[in-house]
């Protein structure tokens, strides 16, 4: 096996161990540490500490320990934030949170500096194009990583669906779980008994010892950059400077098509952040018990994955606007069910419903997003996907924020708000585009001033 292909692997598969520990966790926030709103809380500073992070820290971090010691550096911020929810409380999952948020930024960004430089370096051995290989080594990756939360959340039901014999539940409790739920710690009043602390050390346990065998075999196995690649890391970290990344991160908002995407952007954040810190607790964990959570995220994430690769395919041709229809009819279709549905756990096949649409609808928000602003911003790559990092990280922070503050209808409202707010500023978008197409006046006067637009953003 290549050497480089071998890389590839650990990375991967170290990204699986750590991420299926985070993910578990992740899903299950908003139920486990449900009293005073602590889970959502964390996950909102966590996403907070992400935005500092992706500004200031990756540049820095890659540069002065090197891609392999950043990976295995903030892969300890994540044990750490598992750590924490051993005994948690706002002392101790707030500053693992704000650890694991400092730490997210320098991980990605060290693995995709990685990778890239594995590819490069591969394609120049074999006389290949840079480009084909980057792009086979980071479907390696994502084919492997993406199967993370499906091992995480199963884990997790596994433990939990151990806990104690099931408790009939009154048609009166009943009616704290969906949309109109009472405001209360919900995992009281759910038909199944609220696992034992041994159970959930058990859980704790073993993501923990899955983000350790993550840093184990990142640290014993991973490559160092050889001598021969520091040239190509070197570009790659200073092309374009940390402060012209920062500063043209801002500058790009002059550009008008950003400002509009902003919403839509937000808007994957909030649409993530309510399913998994809203609909787990309100609707999962109050009808069924926190034991079905995992099930339930593993049927987002199953429909998620292979949405992902099938619309990534397929969107050459449908074209981006009729899968962006898709899914807003589709979400849009779930938010109104989810404020009529009167959850029961008669009806348990209805549970499971609603994650596989939002995990269809998430697979074309995610994919064409990120392709929408790859083809609007090419000449601002950089400063493009840094606003769309920094907007997304603040529809979760937003999205947390608020989980304790408000019943779950007034945010099923918001949410279909800012949907709606989406799909309008995103038709404006590509009423621009249309209108500045090659051969009409306003592409001309666009073609005259481009040059100068991008000496401005460098």
């Amino acid at each position: 096996m290549d050497r480089n292909l071998k890389n590839v692997l650990i990375i991967s598969f170290g990204f699986l161990l750590l991420f299926t520990a985070y993910g578990g966790l992740q899903s299950l926030q908003s139920s486990l540490n449900s009293e005073e709103g602590l889970g959502v809380a964390s996950l909102s500073v966590l996403y907070a500490a992400l935005i500092l992070s992706s500004m200031f820290l990756p540049p820095v971090l890659i540069k002065k320990l090197g891609c392999k010691w950043t990976i295995a550096g903030s892969m300890c911020c994540y044990i750490a934030f598992s750590l924490g929810n051993f005994y948690a409380s706002w002392y101790t999952l707030i500053p693992t949170s704000v650890i694991l948020g400092l730490g997210g930024a320098p991980l990605w960004s060290a693995k995709c500096t990685y990778l890239t430089i594995a590819g490069t370096s591969y394609a120049m051995k074999a006389g290949k194009h840079a480009k084909d290989i980057i792009n086979q080594y980071f479907g390696v990756f994502f084919l492997i990583f993406q199967s993370s939360g499906i091992w995480g959340n199963l884990i997790s039901s596994l433990i939990f669906s151990q806990a104690s014999t099931e408790v009939e539940i009154s048609e009166e409790n009943l009616a704290c779980c969906g949309a109109y739920d009472c405001m209360t710690d919900t995992s009281n009043t759910t038909g199944s008994a609220e696992p034992s602390n041994s159970l959930i050390y058990t859980l704790l346990g073993i993501y923990t010892a899955s983000g350790v065998l993550a840093v184990l075999l990142i640290v014993i196995f991973l490559d160092q950059i050889k001598s021969d690649q520091a040239e190509t890391e070197k570009e790659i970290l200073e092309t374009p400077s940390f402060w012209s990344t920062f500063l043209a991160t801002f500058q790009h908002l002059k550009d008008k098509r950003q400002c509009l995407l902003i919403p839509l952007t937000m808007y994957s954040g909030f649409e993530q952040g309510f399913l998994s810190g809203d609909y787990t607790k309100a609707y999962v964990t109050c009808a069924l018990g926190i034991h079905y959570v995992g099930y339930a995220m593993i049927c987002f994430s199953a429909v998620n994955s292979l949405c992902s690769l099938l619309f990534g395919k397929i969107s050459q041709f449908t074209g981006r606007k009729l899968l962006f229809a898709l899914a807003a009819v589709a979400n849009t279709a779930c938010i109104i069910a989810l404020l009529l549905w009167k959850p029961h756990p008669k009806q348990l096949a209805v549970f499971f419903v609603f994650p596989a649409l939002w995990g269809l609808s998430d697979a074309i928000w995610q994919t064409q997003t990120n392709g929408l602003y790859g083809i609007l911003f090419e000449k601002h790559k950089e400063a493009a996907f840094a606003n769309y990092r920094l907007w997304e990280s603040l529809g979760f922070v937003i999205a947390y924020g608020y989980s304790t503050k408000l019943q779950v209808y007034i945010k099923l409202y918001i949410l279909l708000s800012v949907l709606v707010l989406s799909m309008v500023t995103y038709g404006a978008v590509e009423f621009l585009e249309a209108k500045s197409s090659p051969g009409s006046p306003t592409a001309t006067k666009k073609k005259k001033v481009g040059p100068l637009t991008q000496e401005t953003h460098m």
